[in-house]
């Protein structure tokens, strides 16, 4: 199992915060099933302010720059993703191309 914890700012309106949360509370089947069907078997997305921290867990086999296109070619998955771009921005320092930008582990209590 790997696990990632990635970052993605909103843009900087309450109306943009709050219709990005309402489509959160219900994402669309094809995506969630999109999801799996790349060996993701959890995924959570926290907010402070208007930063957006997504943690997920893979299957071993998962790699990010592979699976994640991959997921863009199911069901409405691309859809979604243009949609949610809308709401969002990439972090000050992202790397050019990043959207969400992967981030450093450096502690697991269980290490």
């Amino acid at each position: 199992m790997k696990s990632y914890g990635m970052a993605l700012d909103l843009k900087d309106n309450q109306e943009i915060r709050d219709k990005y949360i309402e489509y959160h509370r219900a994402v669309w089947p094809d995506v969630l099933a999109g999801l799996r069907g790349v060996g993701i078997t959890g995924m959570k997305i926290f907010l402070h302010g208007n930063r957006l921290f997504m943690y997920l867990e893979a299957e071993d086999a998962f790699v990010p720059k592979r699976d994640f296109p991959r997921y863009m070619e199911s069901g409405r998955a691309g859809e979604w993703d243009e949609l949610m771009r809308t709401f969002q921005q990439p972090i000050s320092g992202a790397a050019a191309g990043d959207w969400w930008s992967e981030m450093e582990e450096v502690f697991d209590l269980n290490w």
